[in-house]
């Protein structure tokens, strides 16, 4: 399948699903979730989703038809994560959409880089790719800033490199597979884990 071909197709995936979620946060109530978040989020993400671990992503600011979807997939199974599964069995649809909608609410709070090196690489292949393994560019799809598309592709601007890195290589191995299209796995199998490592350091830089 050729890529412009293959590009339509995930994005015609991706349209119904988004669709759908907007409808049913459209009636979400953020106030709603608080006592969720106090006594079941926060211990991982905390009360305004800015985890403090770099193994768990921080949620404040993700859009909420995003974190609508990760939630149910955890829930169906879709997406496998012992501790998730767990942590959303007894949550009701309305309870998704709440937490979705008081996440998206709080503001993310800022990432700082560690290694000058790889902040220059990640940003080359964050911004172009790299042509020579035909890994996409991220820009692409989570947009210049890492704000990413609504609806359509996640906010990664701030986000925990260590979490960041963990989700790629979990995409490269098909760990991970509720990406529509399967699209981030088409493009992690391509990547080093240098790459990984050097993309994940400029994400948490993103403002």
């Amino acid at each position: 399948m050729k890529p412009l071909m293959a590009m339509a197709l995930a994005t015609g995936l991706l349209a119904a699903s988004p669709a759908m979620a907007e409808n049913a946060l459209s009636k979400a109530d953020p106030a709603k979730a608080q006592q969720i978040v106090n006594t079941v989020c926060i211990a991982c993400h905390g009360a305004d989703g800015n985890s403090v671990s770099s193994a768990n992503p921080k949620l404040a600011g993700q859009h909420s038809e995003y974190l609508l979807k990760q939630l149910q997939n955890f829930k169906s199974g879709e997406r496998k994560n012992p501790i998730m599964s767990g942590m959303v069995a007894t949550l009701t649809p309305e309870d998704m959409q709440n937490l979705a909608a008081y996440f998206n609410s709080q503001k993310t709070a800022p990432g700082q880089a560690k290694d000058p090196a790889l902040l220059a690489m990640g940003e080359k292949l964050y911004r172009g790719g790299n042509t020579n393994s035909g890994v996409a560019a991220c820009a692409g799809c989570h947009s210049p800033n890492g704000a990413g598309i609504p609806a359509l592709f996640p906010r990664l601007a701030g986000q925990h490199a260590d979490y960041v890195v963990a989700q790629l290589k979990a995409f490269r191995t098909s760990e991970r597979a509720n990406d529509p299209g399967k699209m981030m796995q088409t493009i992690a199998v391509k990547m080093t884990e240098k790459e990984m490592t050097a993309v994940a350091e400029y994400i948490t830089a993103l403002h």
